[in-house]
């Protein structure tokens, strides 16, 4: 079966100043992988108009979903909205239903609904909305290009919002066997499990613990049977 796939495009001066510890790619990353649609790529981009754009222009012309975090704020480094309307070519402006929404929210709350938070309403031209349940400022998604908050939460429900209207695939599955063994003793025998079942796919991942070196030896697919399968032959190689 074949998966659709994605990328994702973090966005924001404070994840690459190191002052903000990014969570949304670790999210999204699950979700997908339960959806059965895999993340390709991911890339880190400054709050910079000319970089966004070429960046979501790379991305969304190699896979088939674009997901972005961050920049859809109401201040002035909050730049994401015109650089995807730049990279699709279209224009941007106060959309009607994300000032109503917007609008009813900030009334219940008794606090004006002055032009900083207008801007959180201006959407590009065609793009339709996504949900935010959270504090209800939407995203919106463009194409294949999914525009989300960066505020984890947000971010999650927005996620959550989008990922039920997407074709997905058979979800990934995976099992793991811990070995106190390093990676250079068993590489030959794990190397040649890879090469007898091609169509799962393994990795190793190394650790040293209390001094002694060792490795979580890892098989995914979408196959339950054959994982089980690959296992065993597994377990005998390293017994």
């Amino acid at each position: 079966m074949t998966h659709p796939t994605a990328a994702m495009l973090v966005i924001g001066d404070e994840i690459l100043s190191g002052r903000t510890r990014d969570s949304n790619l670790h999210h999204l990353a699950g979700e997908l992988t339960q959806h059965g649609i895999r993340l390709m790529e991911a890339r880190v981009v400054a709050d910079d108009h000319a970089d966004i754009a070429a960046a979501v222009n790379a991305l969304r012309a190699r896979w088939d979903h674009v997901f972005t975090s961050g920049g859809i704020g109401p201040t002035h480094d909050d730049i994401t909205a015109d650089a995807i309307a730049a990279a699709f070519g279209v224009g941007i402006s106060h959309r009607a239903d994300a000032m109503a929404l917007l609008q009813a929210h900030y009334d219940r709350a008794g606090l004006p609904f002055n032009e900083a938070r207008q801007r959180m309403a201006r959407i590009p031209d065609g793009a339709t909305l996504i949900d935010n349940p959270i504090s209800t400022a939407p995203g919106f998604t463009l194409g294949n290009v999914h525009v989300m908050a960066g505020v984890p939460n947000i971010f999650q429900a927005m996620v959550a919002s989008v990922l039920p209207g997407l074709t997905g695939g058979a979800p990934l599955l995976s099992q793991s066997l811990r070995v106190n063994r390093g990676e250079g003793e068993i590489a030959g025998p794990f190397g040649a499990l890879a090469a007898e079942f091609p169509d799962l796919s393994m990795g190793s991942y190394p650790f040293i613990q209390n001094g002694a070196h060792g490795t979580n030896l890892v098989i995914r697919g979408t196959d339950a049977g054959r994982i089980d399968a690959a296992m065993t032959r597994l377990c005998a190689l390293v017994a």
